[in-house]
């Protein structure tokens, strides 16, 4: 059920890389996002990780998570959370294309689009990197920085756990709670801790993340255990 359900999400995404790519490729430079008709910023070069190279991103965009355990370990262990609630996430989030050309090209025509292998907006990102060791980085980086994506994305599931309450309703884990908060927003994550029902879009990304779970352990689990 849940992967018919994930193959059903991404063929509707697989028809809009060929008229927004058509599109991007047609009229280059055009649109209403940051790096409208700029060569380099749709292009920046790629940068060293300390947690371990980067596979490469492969023709269409897809990926499997898993190749990237050993970004997820590093970065969710020096932020504090779970390795295999960050890589659950990776697995919602692997719904789109992770093609850096096709986000660049959705993006022109919904500039509030989210960027990278973690689907993060912009808010989210800068206000996630104050302080932080990539608070240099770049929003447009995230498409071609996959090590980028994970290292942000654990640091704002960090800053969901700090959000949350000592003490919630609801037969939620804390896990889950903070993936509520990634998905939803800090403000509905509290809310679902005092007791309010997630609507549907909140319901399928928990039921996904839950169908994603033993998976994800099993993708950061080192030497098999």
């Amino acid at each position: 059920m849940a992967e018919r359900r994930k193959r059903g999400v991404r063929a509707r995404w697989l028809v809009l890389p060929v008229a927004a790519l058509m599109t991007w490729g047609c009229a280059p430079g055009q649109g209403s996002g940051p790096d409208s008709g700029s060569p380099q910023a749709r292009t920046p070069a790629p940068t060293a990780s300390s947690a371990g190279p980067s596979p490469t991103a492969s023709p269409g965009g897809t990926y499997d998570p898993a190749a990237y355990a050993p970004q997820v370990r590093t970065y969710a262990k020096k932020a504090g959370v779970s390795a295999q609630l960050v890589m659950a996430v990776l697995y919602n989030e692997d719904y789109k294309p992770h093609d850096p050309a096709f986000e660049r090209s959705w993006q022109k025509y919904k500039p509030d689009a989210a960027f990278g292998i973690a689907n993060m907006h912009r808010a989210a990102f800068d206000q996630t990197k104050r302080g932080r060791d990539f608070a240099s980085r770049r929003w447009e980086e995230l498409p071609d920085d996959r090590a980028l994506a994970v290292e942000a994305a654990a640091w704002y599931l960090h800053d969901m756990s700090a959000q949350l309450p000592a003490h919630w309703k609801g037969p939620y884990s804390r896990d889950e709670l903070m993936a509520l908060g990634y998905n939803a927003g800090g403000g509905n994550m509290a809310a679902f801790a005092r007791g309010a029902k997630p609507g549907s879009q909140a319901a399928d990304y928990l039921a996904r993340l839950r169908d994603n779970w033993q998976k994800a352990g099993k993708a950061v689990a080192q030497d098999g255990t």
